[in-house]
């Protein structure tokens, strides 16, 4: 394992990526940090603070138990305004449930709560702090031709399988802010025509 790369691929599998640091729970091949993301709370991931600037989680947070602790130890290995790229399919589509390891889903509201302002009214403990920069919700191209984004946001708030593949943009915010709700920030959406 490389010191100097400073790019986490985290829940990898198969996919390996070059150039990147690629975290997993099983010594598949390829794979250079093995670590049980879902227990984050018991164990630490062997990275040192601030050490990471980019990180990866691809169609990966959907099969966590756990993600609260996942989120907040990954914030503690982020250098301050580290970027977390996050791909899951959309809370109501066929693909969220269909696959009987994913046990949560993910909609565009989803994402704040890795953040410190939507915890003004209770405290579970997390101590995390991502700002949620981007949302994008890439749509069948050949379902919305001619519509607006009004118009496509309304059939994804009124019917399933609307979204491809929903894809989050978070920043590391360092210090982590205070639990105040007018600290809460709406990401941009942004609507994104597949192929």
């Amino acid at each position: 394992m490389s010191s100097n790369l400073r790019k986490l691929n985290v829940g990898c599998g198969r996919n390996i990526l070059d150039g990147w640091l690629n975290l997993d729970h099983m010594a598949l091949s390829g794979v250079d940090i093995v670590s049980d993301i879902d227990d984050c709370e018991n164990t630490a991931l062997p990275l040192p603070d601030g050490s990471i600037d980019e990180f990866l989680l691809s169609h990966v947070i959907e099969h966590l138990h756990h993600p609260l602790p996942l989120m907040q130890e990954l914030h503690r290995v982020a250098s301050d305004n580290a970027v977390a790229l996050i791909r899951t399919p959309y809370g109501s589509s066929d693909d969220a449930f269909e696959d009987p390891t994913h046990v949560r889903q993910y909609f565009h509201g989803s994402f704040g709560y890795f953040s410190q302002p939507f915890y003004w009214r209770a405290d579970y403990g997390y101590r995390g702090d991502w700002q949620v920069e981007m949302i994008q919700l890439v749509v069948r191209a050949d379902e919305n031709q001619g519509l607006n984004p009004e118009q496509i946001m309304s059939k994804i708030k009124t019917h399933r399988n609307q979204v491809v593949e929903m894809i989050a943009q978070l920043k590391a915010i360092k210090p982590i802010r205070e639990p105040l709700a007018e600290l809460q920030q709406g990401p941009k959406i942004e609507i994104v025509m597949s192929e």
